[in-house]
């Protein structure tokens, strides 16, 4: 009962995956494949006497693929193997038990293929790209925002006030880091009430729409309770830690009906995410995210201080936005008919200096966020929103950053300070 059939054609309905695997010391990738198949769909580590003939015909998984120079295993999986509207519960599946056997080495879930008749059971983004764009009035540039710095210790008032200053000097975006809950020093209401006073002042001084993400992260009714307080006061955002707060939690935010387009950080990732040869990809994560609904998702910047390669990053760009994402190398081909695009986030070790390099790989669709970029210019938290948005005007009118930071202070600072360039 061999559940490797290399000759199978899967199927429109069948919910793939794709595996790197290495295999335990003597012991062949055949005989890994095979226990990854078992493990994740109605075998275990024996012969059963209830495995029933129609049950193993109907709802086994199959070993379609197997490539043994790249050490890569292809799985079909029925789709009447899964409850369809319970993500947490396809993920025990396919990246549950399978990651702790002794029958594998090492293991990766490189990508996977979500079939359209599980697409349809699910809402997707809110509003997405172009909703994002709708409502905050930015139409032809990618977004720039800031995290508001140090992410931990500000009092309320204080944390208020930079945000200010990074709107009027420029930003479109303020965002609570992701450790910054509810703590005593700078508690949730009113943060959220001082921030969004400071967010009205911007909006009225600059004449431009500004957006404040606030960190409603917490155990799932208080998580409710302070999104609550966020409609109530008229805020468009909310931003969930959303690997740490859980699949079933975001899926279940999602479909509770509020207003608010959901900002997705994604702090925990690299501990599934990081290793090449085990764990699961950010790029099937990111599916997953798109999938259940998120509207904006951190992706990392092959530039910066985050780990992630240029070719890895815009891949993963791309399944947020585009509606059919091409079949690559370490990539299935996967339709979006329906689910809109989700913007991509650009967060971690950013400043003005790295603005040309992230528009260049990422595009317009895009949300840059400097935090010590911005915080830690040497004229303070107004320059450096500035120096930002110059940055961004350099690169919009193909100007190189240094011509243009001769006539820009707060640009030629930054660089000075970020890049060591020298100005006459």
């Amino acid at each position: 009962m061999s559940y490797i059939e290399l000759s199978y054609e899967p199927k429109d309905d069948d919910l793939l995956v794709w595996f790197s695997v290495e295999p335990p010391k003597g012991k062949d990738l055949n005989y890994s494949a095979e226990k990854i198949a078992e493990e994740s769909s109605i075998g275990t580590w024996t012969t059963l006497k209830t495995l029933l003939p129609e049950v193993w015909e109907n709802l086994r998984a199959r070993v379609y693929h197997i490539d043994k120079e790249r050490s890569e295993v292809k799985v079909a999986y029925p789709l009447a193997l899964f409850e369809r509207r319970n993500m947490s519960g396809i993920l025990a599946s396919i990246a549950g038990n399978i990651f702790g056997m002794k029958s594998v080495e090492e293991l990766r879930l490189v990508d996977i293929r979500l079939p359209e008749e599980l697409i349809r059971e699910y809402p997707g983004p809110q509003y997405g790209v172009e909703g994002v764009r709708e409502f905050s009035g930015v139409k032809e540039r990618p977004f720039l925002g800031t995290i508001i710095k140090p992410k931990i210790g500000l009092p309320t008032e204080m944390h208020a006030k930079v945000a200010y200053e990074a709107w009027v000097g420029g930003l479109d975006i303020v965002k609570d880091d992701e450790n910054l809950t509810s703590q005593d020093f700078n508690p949730f209401e009113e943060r959220l009430a001082r921030t969004l006073e400071m967010k009205d002042r911007a909006q009225e001084e600059t004449g431009e729409k500004k957006i404040y993400l606030v960190n409603i992260t917490a155990p799932y009714k208080e998580m409710l309770r302070r999104a609550e307080l966020v409609e109530d006061m008229g805020n468009e955002f909310v931003m969930i830690d959303v690997v740490i707060s859980g699949f079933s939690a975001v899926q279940s935010f999602r479909e509770e009906g509020f207003k608010m387009a959901i900002h997705a950080h994604r702090a925990m990732h690299a501990a599934i995410t990081r290793n090449p040869k085990h764990g699961i990809s950010m790029l099937a994560l990111a599916k997953i995210y798109r999938l259940l609904g998120v509207d904006n998702l951190h992706i990392g910047t092959a530039v910066g201080k985050m780990e992630g390669s240029a070719e890895e990053v815009s891949s993963i760009r791309e399944e947020l936005q585009l509606s059919t994402a091409p079949s690559l190398q370490n990539r299935f081909e996967q339709k979006w008919d329906g689910i809109k695009p989700v913007l991509a986030v650009a967060s971690g070790g950013l400043h003005p200096g790295h603005i040309p390099a992230v528009v260049d790989l990422l595009g317009k669709d895009i949300v840059i966020q400097a935090g010590g970029g911005v915080h830690g210019h040497p004229d303070g938290t107004i320059a450096g929103a500035k120096a930002m948005r110059q940055a961004l005007e350099a690169v919009m009118q193909n100007i190189p950053l240094k011509d243009y930071a001769e006539g820009h202070r707060e640009l030629r600072r930054a660089l000075e300070k970020f890049m060591d360039m020298k100005f006459s």
